[in-house]
């Protein structure tokens, strides 16, 4: 349950920005000339809501508690031309690989993909103008200043995809948690039975001279998940950014082959753009296999698709296996 409370991977939030203040309507007074002429200032312009890419965040799970964010309103202008003062700016971080869409129109607003980057999800009106605008030769003491423009509000909803370099998948119970949490320092809960991972858990993996790439364990994948069963719909949507797929199938599978099939039928029937990925094949609990099994179970795999042995367990085969995501990745950006 802890887990469950710990990833949120979408949220609906109320937003309004800040009303933009009125321009003054005031007229200059001296001791000699009560009335010298127009000096209302213009209106602050309301407070726009702003959404900004964190890279340290991986879940939206900090706005839960901040569902409604009103945004403050710009001050009205006053006299001696003085304009009034802007709202604050509010801002949201959110992680890397977020998505906000209106709720009653599911209109994409924005799309959050860089560290730092800043999009303004709602605009703060603008300020009215004063009545030093509108003197004219023939109108020299006009009463008429604007009022602000209002601020925007609407229902938002937050909805996150895991960046990450490798998407590790396949069925539940195939292993992939356990390889993630031995070759990072992430710490999936893991127990030996299905669908242990409710949600993505994201790992480094630390590889030669300092670098790295990041990797995510996805929640296990069945037949029919391009359906919206099992956990279907919310597993296949973090997958849409993964650069590179590792198929991870477990040794004492009954047919490996087919466990490959069905797994590249669920993604084909959920977005046939996920198969131009560049996919890798893992054998997963590979120590209980002989040079006799493994040279049986490779001849069953496809020709066109690398594919490693490894244990988790023994370590048997991981750095193998990282030098082959790590190659695959170098191809996959050039």
């Amino acid at each position: 349950m802890a887990e469950k409370s710990n990833f949120v991977d979408q949220i609906k939030i109320f937003c309004r920005s800040g009303h933009g203040g009125a321009g003054s309507r005031h007229f200059m007074r001296t001791k000699f000339n009560p009335k010298a002429g127009p000096d209302g200032g213009d209106g602050g312009r309301g407070a726009h809501i702003i959404l900004r890419g964190n890279k340290n965040l991986w879940t939206l799970l900090h706005l839960r508690y901040h569902k409604n964010v009103l945004a403050e309103n710009g001050e009205n202008g006053s006299g001696n031309n003085s304009t009034g003062r802007s709202g604050k700016d509010i801002i949201i971080d959110v992680p890397l690989g977020t998505i906000a869409y209106r709720e009653d129109t599911g209109e994409k607003m924005a799309e959050i993909m860089e560290d730092g980057e800043e999009l303004i999800l709602l605009q703060g009106g603008r300020g009215g103008l004063g009545n030093a605008h509108f003197a004219t030769p023939t109108n020299q003491a006009p009463e008429y200043a604007q009022p602000g423009e209002p601020g925007e509000e609407s229902f938002i909803i937050l909805e996150l995809k895991v960046l990450a370099d490798v998407g590790l998948v396949g069925f539940p119970n195939a292993g992939k948690s356990t390889l993630l949490s031995v070759l990072t320092a992430a710490k999936p809960k893991i127990a030996d039975y299905a669908f242990t991972t409710i949600n993505p858990q994201l790992g480094m993996v630390e590889y030669r001279n300092g670098a790295s790439f990041c990797i995510a364990d996805l929640p296990g994948i069945i037949e029919g998940a391009a359906e919206g069963r099992g956990l279907g719909h919310r597993f296949l949507r973090h997958i849409e950014r993964n650069s590179i797929l590792l198929f991870v199938i477990p040794a004492d599978s009954k047919n490996h082959l087919e466990e490959f099939n069905i797994l590249c039928n669920e993604l084909r029937e959920y977005n046939d753009e996920m198969l131009q990925k560049d996919f890798v094949i893992g054998i997963s609990k590979a120590d209980m296999l002989d040079d006799e099994l493994k040279a049986a179970i490779a001849r069953e795999l496809p020709k066109d698709i690398p594919h490693v042995f490894f244990s988790s367990v023994t370590q048997q085969g991981l750095t193998a296996l990282k030098d082959l995501l790590w190659k695959t990745l170098q191809q996959a950006t050039v």
